[in-house]
């Protein structure tokens, strides 16, 4: 028995080890033959290959040009071998002789060790001197002990001899790898996944590939795999021309990461590989005739930029404080770096400098001045050089040298790069909304030559290979790149090689993720839960394992400091805070990371517990049929933080919200703070909101399938206990009351009707004012009936349509995809109300009704106190009593 080490390298590297993208022709076709498949490098440096075309093993010493040694041997056609700490050598000679033969170092000769049906096109020999066979043609897996003298049977490690996808079987299986503790991994290669066939089982689990449980890598053909010394997997991804592995933060690409090719970055369907001593990589390149050897170049690799290791209850103030103002970052500040050292990097358009500082420091401490022109974006690598957009007006990217303090050119580009970004590999990203794509060039290259399509085809579209106006971009240690989509509302990833994107967040997304407009940076945490600038809805959101959810600037848009107004990139500092370039309010916003937030001793459990019943109200869940049930809870905290919901139900279709300030069914989008389902079906689920004292916030629990009823507890644990009230919410429906309490109004707009700017550009909108009164306090259903696309607003007092938002009481609460509006608004006694009926569009007329119910009527009467005038494209005021 032998229960010595394995023979094969299995390296400790760094938690994320890079190496060199141009590989090394260590021995070309004259030496090696057509098609090599069969490489092994032992702990000594000794390098074994087959050669398949002339019958031979090759054996050299890594640091030899040539073979000093050859094998003859009478094996056909061999598909692998594995050397054994004493230097016997095991080869595959399956195809035509059905056999496995070990040659003896000591004697030099050739003996049977195992009898096969097919060719083995992976072996391997455990620490007890079990040899195992890998036979496709029998989608199976077997093994026979070599201390046994008499060569009987093989016993079955994998595999039913049956091919299929089943966690027991396997689909023309190729590499395997046995550990220390008996388990064996196979690449199965037509189910494009690896399978860990932990000792004495017959089941497997799927490790890497299609249908993991967990995300991992997308493989193709799968042919060989090694284990390092933490565990780790390396994959030769045969299909996919590349070797990709795994450490701490998931899968990536390692070598052939640039396509299909022979170029030395490039790989032509490799079959199997092995490390050296040293972590160097040496791959049989199949196609290509040659075996190439990849350099251990960097087993400690810093990245420059944070990437915080946060909990699940992460929290950040609400409030942020204004580190840099426009005196010192200009107007309309887009640009902001924050490296590991917690030093800032900022772009001022208005003087093209760049600011540098440390955080500590209330102003920069250095200025660089420079020829560039309005830069959106820069980035800044771990030697403290600076990359920065130029494109708008020089069409270049420069990057700023500290060492010498000069500017020199690294990439031409065709407009303004939105998002710059550099990879572990010194690879050059540029994100461009006005080509649609994302390109990339690697540093490396001496010579500038074109950039190369990172994603994107040029042409704006919605599809999974198409971008429309991409703009913060984020590349990780796998080569997967994040594209924030803004005008497609989206973040999609782009997995390395694949020029189809996956939508990850916001529109189209195949897992209910958050609702984004036009997102405009990403950053990914240690554990790659996304986090993106939501341009347009002025906030920062973030994943989690319970999904979304806002994190700043949930207090939409404005300038108060726990407010945003057009937010456009950010960055974590070494701690986690948040650095927010806040555009239109020409400031940088810091956003300080609430430590006590992971902390689960503080805290305190709320509890409450309700029903849906064919009494609640309802409204329009689907968009399109009158028939969820709902429940409005109003909820406050006395301790701002982080809470966790955990929802529990008999109902396995819920739904939840969480409002800031108010809730209307008819808007259901409008003041979302936080939302979670029941998606498995499993009763129940999680929120996980930040939640603030002396705010008001609204729970709305629902069903996602029609008339569903049951009980439902909700648990809530935070830093404080949770008020609720449940609150009366009218059901959305047209008629809310008898239909004798109902008023209804008819009228047109035409040509003749009064104008006014309803959207700010466009001024000719007609419109009809039309005066309301309510006998008794309560709420209201007012519901437009016309051919025209309406829209209304509703004023309290008066209508100045010389500023529309003054005086305003409810927006259009359009519902789903109806071209009417409708309301439900709670109104006052004594109190005048003005409708203003318009349209969608500009220069729409036609006939239109309003339908209004209630506890008592309402009186409606046309009004017509202003109109107004546009002449010589200025807006004056006549005032009619």
């Amino acid at each position: 028995m032998n229960t010595s080490a394995l023979s094969i390298n299995q390296p400790k590297f760094s938690p994320t080890p890079i190496w060199d993208s141009n590989g090394i022709i260590f021995a070309n076709r004259s030496i090696v033959g057509q098609f090599p498949l069969a490489i092994f490098v032992n702990t000594n440096k000794t390098i074994y290959v087959a050669n398949k075309e002339n019958g031979t093993i090759l054996i050299w010493h890594e640091e030899s040009v040539n073979p000093p040694k050859i094998i003859y041997g009478n094996f056909t056609g061999p598909w692998s071998l594995y050397v054994a700490s004493n230097g016997d050598i095991y080869i595959d000679d399956g195809w035509k002789n059905g056999r496995v033969q070990r040659w003896s170092a000591g004697t030099n000769t050739f003996v049977t060790v195992m009898n096969v049906n097919s060719s083995c096109t992976g072996l391997f020999v455990d620490i007890y001197d079990t040899l195992y066979c890998s036979m496709p043609d029998h989608h199976q897996v077997v093994k026979r002990s070599l201390n046994d003298f008499v060569m009987a049977s093989n016993g079955v490690a994998a595999g039913t001899g049956i091919k299929g996808s089943a966690s027991n079987q396997l689909d023309r299986p190729h590499g395997i790898f046995v550990d220390v503790n008996l388990d064996l991994y196979v690449a199965d290669f037509l189910n494009h996944r690896v399978q860990l066939f932990q000792s004495g089982k017959s089941n497997g689990i799927t490790v890497a590939g299609s249908e993991s449980l967990n995300l991992t890598v997308t493989l193709r053909n799968p042919t060989g795999i090694i284990l390092d010394a933490e565990k780790y997997l390396f994959i030769v991804d045969y299909g996919n021309d590349r070797i990709v592995g795994s450490d701490l933060n998931g899968f990536r690409c390692l070598v052939g990461c640039y396509g299909m090719g022979s170029q030395s970055n490039q790989l032509n369907k490799p079959f199997s590989f092995s490390f050296d001593h040293s972590g160097n990589i040496f791959v049989t390149d199949y196609e290509n005739h040659r075996i190439q050897k990849f350099l251990l170049i960097n087993d400690s690799f810093a990245l420059s930029f944070n990437q915080p290791k946060l909990c699940s209850t992460a929290a950040w103030n609400f409030n942020g404080t204004t580190t840099a103002d426009e005196s010192i970052v200009g107007q309309f500040p887009l640009a902001i770096f924050v490296n590991t050292n917690n030093t800032i990097y900022v772009a001022n358009k208005e003087n093209s400098t760049i600011l540098i500082w440390q955080e500590e420091s209330g102003n920069p401490t250095s200025i660089i001045h420079g020829n560039f022109t309005q830069p959106n974006s820069l980035f800044a690598t771990s030697n403290g050089d600076i990359y920065i957009d130029g494109g708008a007006k020089n069409a270049r990217v420069q990057k700023w040298i500290l060492e010498t303090n000069i500017f020199v050119t690294v990439m031409n580009v065709n407009s303004a790069c939105y998002g710059l970004f550099i990879d572990i590999y010194d690879t050059l990203y540029c994100s461009l909304p006005s080509d649609y794509q994302v390109v990339k060039r690697s540093l490396n290259d001496a010579v500038m030559s074109l950039n190369r399509v990172a994603a994107g085809t040029g042409i704006a579209g919605s599809d999974s290979n198409q971008l429309n106006r991409p703009r913060g971009i984020f590349v990780d240690v796998n080569l997967d790149l994040y594209v924030a989509d803004c005008l497609n509302h989206r973040v999609q990833l782009f997995q390395s090689g694949e020029s189809n994107g996956i939508t990850v967040a916001g529109n189209g997304s195949l897992n209910p993720t958050i609702r984004l407009d036009c997102p405009s940076g990403i950053l990914l945490d240690a554990e790659k839960y996304l986090f993106i600038v939501d341009n347009n809805n002025h906030r920062i959101v973030g994943s989690n394992l319970n999904g979304f959810r806002c994190l700043v600037g949930c207090y939409g848009m404005g300038s108060q400091s726990n407010q945003l107004n057009k937010p456009f990139s950010f960055s974590f500092d070494h701690s986690g805070n948040i650095f927010v370039t806040d555009q239109s309010n020409h400031r940088i916003q810091k956003f300080q990371y609430i430590e006590e937030s992971c902390d689960n001793s503080l805290q305190t459990k709320s509890m409450y517990s309700s029903s849906l019943t064919s009494n609640s109200s309802i409204y329009f869940q689907d968009c399109s049929e009158l028939d969820s049930y709902y429940e409005v809870i109003q909820m406050n905290v006395t301790i701002t933080g982080y809470f966790i919901f955990q929802i529990n139900s008999e109902m396995e279709t819920m739904y939840a919200y969480i409002y800031t300030n108010n809730f209307n069914p008819f808007d259901v989008s409008k003041n979302v703070l936080s939302h979670n389902g029941d998606y498995r079906n499993r009763g129940q689920f999680q929120l996980t909101p930040a939640l603030e004292v002396n705010m008001k916030y609204i729970f709305v629990m629902t069903a996602t399938s029609p008339n569903t009823t049951g009980n439902v507890l909700i648990q809530v644990f935070g830093p404080s206990y949770v008020d609720f009230n449940s609150i009366y919410s009218p059901s959305v429906i047209e008629i809310l009351y008898s239909s004798a309490v109902q008023s209804n109004y008819s009228s047109e707009l035409n040509t003749s009707s009064q104008t006014y700017s309803r959207d700010c550009r466009k001024s000719n909108y007609y419109y009809e004012t039309i005066r309301m009164n309510v006998a008794e306090t309560g709420y209201y259903a007012l519901t437009s009936d016309s051919s025209m696309n309406t829209f209304g607003d509703i004023y309290k007092d008066y209508f100045n349509p010389m500023n529309r938002f003054e005086n305003l009481l409810s927006q259009d609460y359009r519902a789903c995809s109806s071209q009417d509006f409708k309301f439900i608004v709670y109104l006052h006694t004594s109190t005048t109300y003005i409708l203003v009926v318009t349209t969608w569009s500009p220069n729409m007329t036609g006939d239109f009704s309003i339908l209004t119910s209630g506890p008592k009527n309402i009186t409606l009467n046309p009004y017509s106190k202003y109109f107004v005038l546009f002449v010589n494209h200025q807006q004056r005021s006549t005032i009619f009593h």
